[in-house]
C-alpha cells in the first residue's frame, strides 16, 4: 500500500473542516444583493492562513456525489463536472486544474475497506462544483493534489463517521481532510423568513453537538434527524448536504469541535466547523 512521504520537519497534523460551499458558482458571478456571498467568501479565502503548514493533499468528500459504496477519484488529471444549472455562461467555462494523487487514492480507499466498508477506485470520474467551486477561492493556485471521496447513498449517519474514522491517520501525514456540503439545505427555505428561526435553533443544536465531548458528540451526530427542526433544514432523504460534516466528524478523532464562521445567508443560519 501506498503512503505518502512524511518529513519530521514539514509534516503538520491538519485540522479537519466541514465548509458551505454555497449555491452553485455563487462566488463567481453577480448576485442580488451584491453581498450574499461575501460574508462565506471571505471565510473561505481565509482558511489556508489558519492551517499549521500547506497540506501535502487534500481529500475532500462532496454532497454532489452519490454511490452505493464508497468511491475514490484515483485519475491524473480529473476534468471538471460542471453539475448546475441556469446559471450564466461563463461559470461554465471555470477551471481549476488541481491534480489528482493517483497513490493517495489507492492508499484511502484500502483505508475504507480495511474497516470492512465497500471502497473502490474510480478513474473516470472529474470533479464536482462541491470541490472546484470552493477550492477555487480556498486555494486558488490549484497547486495541490485533491482526492475527492463520495457519500455512500444510504446517507446513514454512522457509516459516514466509521468512513472518517479510517482516514483520521491521513491528518498526520499532512492531508487535509473537508467535508463539502450546506449546514441548511432546503431549496423552498432559502430567501424565505419562515425558515429563519428553524435554521437558527437547529444550527444551535448542531454546534452544541459539534462542540461536545466526542463520545456524545458521535452519538448526537449519529440521531441529528431528531434535534430540532431536522428536516425542515435538511428534507428527508434529500440530506446529502449535511452527511459530509460525519465524515469530518469521524476524522476528528479525540480532537475539539468550534463553530468558525456563520452567518444568516438568504435568510437561513449557515455555518462551518473546525475540528482541531
Amino acid at each position: 500500500m501506498h503512503q505518502l512521504p512524511v518529513s519530521p520537519s514539514t509534516a503538520a497534523l491538519q485540522p479537519v473542516l466541514f465548509i458551505p460551499h454555497g449555491g452553485g458558482p455563487c462566488f463567481f458571478m453577480d448576485w442580488s444583493p451584491a453581498d450574499t456571498w461575501s460574508g462565506m467568501a471571505e471565510f473561505l479565502r481565509g482558511v489556508a492562513a489558519t492551517l499549521p503548514a500547506r497540506p501535502k493533499a487534500i481529500v475532500l468528500v462532496s454532497a454532489h456525489w452519490l454511490t452505493p459504496g464508497f468511491r475514490v477519484t484515483s485519475g491524473a488529471r480529473p476534468g471538471l463536472i460542471y453539475d448546475y444549472y441556469g446559471f450564466p455562461e461563463h461559470t461554465y467555462q471555470l477551471t481549476y486544474p488541481a491534480p489528482g494523487d493517483t497513490a493517495l487514492a489507492e492508499r484511502v480507499a484500502g483505508l475504507i475497506a480495511a474497516t470492512g466498508l465497500d471502497s473502490g477506485l474510480d478513474g473516470a470520474r472529474g470533479f464536482d462544483h462541491g470541490m472546484f467551486i470552493p477550492l477555487k477561492v480556498m486555494f486558488p493556485a490549484a497547486d495541490i493534489p485533491v482526492v475527492q471521496l463520495s457519500l455512500r447513498d444510504d446517507l446513514d449517519p454512522a457509516a459516514h463517521l466509521a468512513l472518517g474514522e479510517a482516514l483520521a491517520g491521513l491528518r498526520a501525514e499532512g492531508v487535509l481532510i473537508i467535508g463539502s456540503g450546506m449546514s441548511f439545505h432546503n431549496m423552498r427555505g432559502y430567501g424565505d423568513a419562515r425558515y429563519t428561526a428553524p435554521s437558527q435553533a437547529f444550527d444551535d443544536w448542531l454546534t452544541a453537538a459539534v462542540e461536545s465531548q466526542p463520545g456524545e458528540r458521535r452519538a448526537a451526530l449519529c440521531n441529528w434527524a431528531r434535534a430540532p427542526f431536522a428536516h425542515d433544514c435538511h428534507p428527508a432523504c434529500h440530506e446529502e448536504h449535511l452527511i459530509p460534516l460525519m465524515v469530518t466528524a469521524g476524522a476528528a478523532g479525540q480532537d475539539p469541535g468550534r463553530k468558525v464562521y456563520s452567518q444568516q445567508v438568504m435568510r437561513t443560519q449557515v455555518s462551518a466547523y473546525r475540528f482541531g
